[in-house]
């Protein structure tokens, strides 16, 4: 990760690991390498959100206010991804994802992944079976956290 950003790029790790180098290039220029500084809020709970972002470096957490406090729903580190759903079905954003160390992201917005779609329709294939995976892995953690709490 460079913190100058003269030449951010894309890595080979999640869901971009399938696609070739010349495929992440050509998606890097759909969307945009952006700073988090720490404590900066790159998501907040409650505010309009259309956006998929990509973590190339540093670390984030997401979390939710309930009764005042803040809960938090998961770690995201380089590699990982955010935003699925909202990129794919615009809405307010369900939680707050906040830098805890300096950060870059790269983000494109459901416009601009359209836009890849239909020209580049096979890496784009690739990228949106990444995001499917992602969704799923997600969903089956929250049903088995969903199971443990009522079995106790």
């Amino acid at each position: 990760m460079s913190t100058d950003f003269s030449s951010p790029e894309l890595p080979a790790l999640g869901i971009l690991n399938p696609l070739g180098d010349d495929d992440r290039r050509l998606l890097s220029g759909y969307g945009e390498f952006l700073p988090v500084e720490k404590d900066s809020h790159l998501i907040e709970e409650g505010l309009n959100q259309d956006c998929l972002f990509f973590v190339v470096g540093g670390s984030l957490h997401a979390t939710m206010l309930r009764g005042g406090h803040a809960v938090l729903l998961g770690k995201i580190g380089r590699g990982e991804t955010i935003g699925e759903i909202n990129v794919l079905d615009p809405n307010l954003a369900s939680a707050t994802v906040t830098a805890v160390e300096f950060s870059q992201v790269w983000k494109i917005t459901r416009e601009s992944l359209e836009d890849f779609v239909n020209e580049y329709p096979l890496p784009a294939a690739h990228l949106l079976v990444g995001i499917g995976k992602t969704l799923a892995r997600r969903l089956r953690d929250v049903n088995e956290k969903i199971a443990r709490f009522y079995s106790m």
